[in-house]
């Protein structure tokens, strides 16, 4: 059964940091692009950041480019998000989201091809 269990959220004054986790079972990371989106209050679900299968591309949306950092612990089957310079408007809810296909070299950022997802963690930015 494929699981994703996000954690590391919390509460950070702006200009802080946060790294996130998603811990993946199921299958094997590697195998697989994954993704980190959120859902900021009142609003959709935002794709952020993605990761291909390789490990090496990455990508990100405009809103969190040069702030945020994805990687990935192969050994530990895990996710990260590390989240620096965090502003009020990164306040949301993130999850992790395993991609549907396998052997993925370009992440997309399209919602619905994305199979899996956690239970998401909040993140709230103010002082």
């Amino acid at each position: 059964e494929v699981q994703l269990v996000e954690s590391g959220g919390g509460l950070v004054q702006p200009g802080g940091s946060l790294r996130l986790s998603c811990a993946a079972s199921g299958f094997t990371l590697s195998s697989y692009a994954m993704s980190w989106v959120r859902q900021a209050p009142g609003k959709g679900r935002e794709w952020i950041s993605g990761i291909n299968t390789g490990g090496v591309g990455t990508s990100y949306a405009d809103s969190v480019k040069g702030r945020f950092t994805i990687s990935r612990d192969i050994a530990k089957n895990s996710l990260y998000l590390q989240m620096n310079s965090l502003k009020p408007e990164d306040t949301a809810v993130y999850y992790c989201a395993k991609y549907k296909f396998e052997a993925v070299t370009t992440v997309l950022s399209t919602l619905y091809l994305y199979d899996y997802w956690g239970q998401g963690t909040q993140v709230t930015v103010s002082s």
